[in-house]
This record gives structure tokens, C-alpha cells and sequence, in this order.
């Protein structure tokens, strides 16, 4: 890290971490989350995010994803090699489903709603952390192969294992909006956050641009459709609606 990175650190972001956005969506989930809960991490992966261990606050955590390396994830009393759009769990299995940064990697994000709205339990919830299309982050990936995204990675200290082809089929609001409701949940909030620009950081001039865009975007209510993230909250009804 150079001095100027570590100064503009110390001046524009202090005391936040390189995980911002994860400890977002961590919060919302301990705020639903109840030690009586069954919880499945969906995409769960090697364990790599420390903010997505809830075993010692739920009665049971299970996890779902098609890396092998799941099976070794220490955030899990139980782990399965499987797709979102075929969970292998019997219909209300669950008082809680989570996933963080996976929708955007879904192919058939109509099918994965749907399969998770049918293993929760009635009432329980999908909490769930996604790129927003909209921000200049996302619209680099879709222009750019993953070699280049594994290449960014690398810059920011993320081994390229850890790094998959993204596909963005359910990263807009309405587009979750719409997902949603099609497989019967009913929507508590859909919110956008913007924080330190961690994808910029690899250098200073890159990591200035991105704190001067980040000022702006949180400048103002009418900007926050172009924040990064998508931080969703779902829940299935507690009853069949005709």
C-alpha cells in the first residue's frame, strides 16, 4: 500500500474495513436471525468471508454451493455440493436462507428464487447481498473477461480460485423486484450502499476516483440507485395467498 492510499485511509475512511459491505449484511441478518433458527448459506463456499459465520448463533447451519471446497468450510454444521436452481432439501426446510455476492453468478435467477422461496419454512427469510448493475464496478466486469477480473483480484489480494464468471441476470432492483414476487415473497426492503471503494484501492489515483464518486452518490437520496451494493430482504408469506 502506498502512503497516499494509507493517507486518503486514514482521512476519507477510518476505522472501516476492507469487508464493509459484508458487515452490512451481516447486521441485517443478526437482526432476523434467533438461536432457535435452521439457516442455509447459499453459495457458501470455502468460508473465506468471516462475516457469514453464524454457527454458534443459529441451531443448525447448513451450506449449498457447486465448489467441492464447501464440503471443508468451517462456518458449516453441514455442507452440500449442489446448484441454487436444484437445492436438494425437502420444501420448508429452513428459517432462513442468506447469500452473499452469488445472484450475480445465477443463470436462471427465476429458477433459484423460486427454490428457495419453496425450502424456506412460512415466514421465514432470504437475506441477500448483490452487486447493483447500475454501478461503474459492475458495468467494467461486463465489459471486461474474467482473466481481467482474476487479474484485479490479484491486485487486491484475492487468490483467483476465489474468483467466478459473473452474469448480472438479477441485479437491478426491479429485476429483483420481479424475481421476487414471481416465486411469492413478499419484499420488506430492497436498499443500496456505497462505501470505500475497495476495487480501486490498488492504487492511489484509481482509489481517489472512486472516493470522489462514492461522495457523490451518498451526497444525495436521488443518487443511490448508482451505490454499489443491493442489500435484499425477503420473506415468505406465512400463508398461501389466493
Amino acid at each position: 500500500m502506498s502512503r497516499l492510499t494509507a493517507w486518503i485511509d486514514c482521512k476519507l475512511y477510518p476505522g472501516v474495513s476492507s469487508n464493509w459491505d459484508d458487515e452490512l449484511l451481516r447486521r441485517r441478518i443478526l437482526d432476523r436471525l434467533g438461536p432457535e433458527m435452521h439457516v442455509l448459506d447459499l453459495g457458501a463456499g470455502s468460508g473465506r468471508v468471516r462475516q457469514m459465520n453464524f454457527r454458534e448463533l443459529a441451531s443448525k447451519v447448513t451450506g449449498v454451493d457447486t465448489d467441492s471446497r464447501v464440503l471443508s468450510n468451517p462456518f458449516l454444521d453441514e455442507a452440500v455440493t449442489a446448484s441454487g436452481s436444484e437445492i436438494p432439501f425437502p420444501n420448508s426446510t429452513f428459517d432462513m436462507v442468506i447469500s452473499d455476492n452469488v445472484l450475480e453468478h445465477v443463470d436462471d435467477p427465476d429458477r433459484v428464487f423460486k427454490e428457495v422461496c419453496r425450502v424456506l419454512k412460512p415466514g421465514g427469510w432470504f437475506m441477500a447481498k448483490t452487486p447493483n448493475k447500475h454501478h461503474y464496478m459492475p458495468l467494467i466486469a461486463r465489459l471486461t473477461p474474467t482473466s481481467f477480473h482474476k487479474f484485479v483480484n490479484r491486485l487486491r489480494g484475492r487468490p483467483p480460485v476465489d474468483t467466478y464468471p459473473t452474469l448480472y441476470r438479477a441485479n437491478t432492483k426491479s429485476d429483483i423486484e420481479r424475481f421476487a414476487r414471481t416465486a411469492g415473497f413478499v419484499i420488506e426492503s430492497i436498499s443500496f450502499a456505497e462505501g470505500r471503494p475497495e476495487y480501486l484501492r490498488f492504487s492511489a489515483p484509481t482509489y481517489f476516483m472512486g472516493a470522489v464518486y462514492e461522495r457523490t452518490v451518498n451526497s444525495t437520496p436521488h443518487l443511490s440507485a448508482f451505490r454499489i451494493v443491493l442489500l435484499i430482504e425477503l420473506r415468505k408469506p406465512t400463508r398461501s395467498v389466493a
